[in-house]
């Protein structure tokens, strides 16, 4: 069987019946040429330009790389060029590389002034992490780049959302009726789990039963509020992916009817961004990422936001350093949970793990019944349903 192939690449069957050339083309790509490399491989045609691509990014010095020998390459700051390999790397990378690789662009090679180009942005595979970049640049952005900026930022927002919406409201829904168990259930409405668990005094050997003296039941939340979630979240840097999936979040809770959301954004400053959670896109662009950091100021307007402690759940999405009055922080945590308040405290909502956080605080919070952990975003419907439940939360395997 015959088929067609790009020049210069390898045919599947001839790697497949080869596998030591395969591994060394691949080590070859890895390790990018010239002597040291020990793979005595020249590569052309598709992999050669595989290696440019790579080279441009991953390479030294200013020289161009020569068939795909040598990799000592860069982009330069033209915004042409910059737009070429863009779209060579989406040509020949996966787009989970592609998103790697353009990160890895803005941080090396210092690009993220040529996201200020329209014609920059329409070339970007738009993900959660330039989502962060764009927003650290958006208040320098000329006018004519605004738009732009908004388009690849309510894509990003509306793939979340599409990722994320229906599981989080069947998971809070159901957490919602669950918590509001009823003593006399219609039968279809019986919560069989807790009702044997709290009649089983009353199991007859004899029989291999036990007789329900006490039925309970699920609750239907009804269109009134139920629950009140305020997320406080730190706007500080290295926090970007967390304000964006707090964001999606917030507005997804905020759709609820049986959920009040408040959303609060700080630094060193507090915003309250609830009015414009109906579009988490204008939540985005209300943010300011950067600057210090006032956990203990965040938390005392969050405090006074509640009014219902026993049905109010905080959660604070920060790295735990802070530039405030640390006593005082702990303090109000402490109050909050005397009074009812359920409290979650994440050190990230994202899908990178930890980041680099303030241990002293994260421990003295866990003294305080709060541990502090990083969450993902397809974890989060389950911590809030804990939550809301008042049951322990899935804290994820540190290990």
């Amino acid at each position: 069987m015959t088929g067609t192939r790009t020049p210069g690449e390898t045919p599947s069957e001839d790697r497949a019946t080869d596998p030591a050339q395969e591994r060394l083309r691949r080590w070859r790509l890895v390790l990018g040429g010239g002597a040291a490399d020990g793979t005595g491989r020249t590569l052309s045609g598709q992999d050669a330009a595989m290696d440019g691509a790579l080279a441009a990014l991953y390479g030294k010095g200013d020289s161009r790389p020569q068939s795909g020998r040598d990799r000592s390459a860069g982009l330069g700051a033209s915004a042409p060029s910059v737009a070429r390999w863009l779209g060579d790397i989406r040509t020949y990378f996966p787009s989970s590389v592609v998103q790697v690789m353009q990160r890895d662009a803005i941080d090396r090679l210092g690009l993220a002034t040529l996201l200020l180009e329209p014609e920059m942005l329409e070339a970007v595979e738009a993900d959660v992490h330039l989502v962060g970049t764009l927003l650290s640049l958006h208040r320098a952005m000329p006018e004519t780049t605004k738009e732009t900026a908004r388009t690849v930022v309510r894509k990003v927002v509306e793939d979340l959302e599409k990722r994320l919406a229906t599981r989080t409201r069947t998971t809070l829904t159901g957490a919602l009726d669950r918590s509001a168990r009823v003593s006399r259930p219609r039968h279809h409405d019986i919560d069989w789990n807790r009702t044997i668990a709290a009649n089983l005094k009353h199991y007859l050997p004899e029989h291999r039963t036990v007789v329900p003296e006490r039925l309970i039941g699920y609750g239907h939340a009804s269109r009134s509020v139920k629950k009140e979630v305020v997320l406080c979240v730190d706007q500080s840097g290295s926090m970007a992916a967390s304000v964006v999936y707090a964001s999606v979040f917030g507005a997804v809770l905020a759709s609820m009817r049986s959920i009040d959301t408040r959303l609060v954004v700080f630094d060193t400053t507090v915003v309250d961004l609830t009015d414009r959670l109906d579009d988490p896109v204008d939540v985005l662009f209300g943010t300011r990422l950067g600057g210090g950091t006032d956990i203990n100021r965040a938390l005392a307007y969050c405090q006074s936001l509640i009014t219902r402690p026993a049905e109010t759940v905080v959660v604070l999405i920060s790295d735990l350093y802070e530039g405030g009055i640390r006593d005082e922080m702990l303090k109000r945590v402490g109050a909050m949970k005397a009074s009812g308040v359920g409290f979650v405290t994440l050190l990230a909502l994202s899908d990178e793990g930890a980041p680099a956080y303030d241990g002293q605080h994260a421990a003295a919070l866990a003294a305080l019944g709060t541990p502090a952990f990083a969450c993902t975003p397809d974890l989060f419907p389950e911590v809030m349903a804990a939550a809301i439940e008042k049951r322990p939360l899935p804290i994820p395997d540190a290990g």
